[in-house]
């Protein structure tokens, strides 16, 4: 599992110019699920994104979490996140999982991190999306379980 992480502002998904997720300050997530992950994968992925300490505490420093500052999370699968870059020039993504279990693992992150108590949203897997953020920071994190 891989996924890019950025602390936001503001988050939403359009498909076919309509929202169909948004969020305040929070946390974006691109997520793409790779061949072998399985639910305990998914579990884990929730767990790391609602207590990833990269929020300011008063000192400044990036020690507070999503969860702790009861934030909201944007989850947005995107298999092009598996892709691979090391040969040639377009992307490979051999690694990517499949769309049917994908799909049911991206629903179970979502359900996870919801019932860790965080208000999540998503985006609608297999869709054209166009996603508008502003970053926070920026704060951009790989994550890569």
């Amino acid at each position: 599992m891989r996924a890019v992480i950025q602390r936001v502002s503001r988050a939403r998904v359009i498909v076919e110019g309509e929202p169909v997720g948004q969020i305040g300050e929070g946390l974006l997530a691109l997520v793409a699920f790779e061949r072998g992950d399985d639910e305990a994968v998914a579990r884990r992925t929730a767990e790391k994104l609602a207590r990833l300490r990269v929020f300011e505490d008063s000192s400044g420093k990036m020690n507070l979490s999503a969860l702790e500052l009861g934030k909201e999370i944007l989850l947005v699968p995107n298999f092009t996140v598996a892709g691979s870059t090391r040969k040639g020039h377009r992307p490979s993504f051999d690694n990517a999982m499949e769309p049917g279990e994908a799909r049911e693992l991206f629903e179970l992150l979502a359900k996870s991190v919801a019932e860790l108590g965080l208000k999540t949203e998503k985006g609608v897997f297999g869709a054209h999306m166009h996603v508008e953020l502003t970053n926070d920071g920026p704060v951009t994190v790989l994550l890569e379980i």
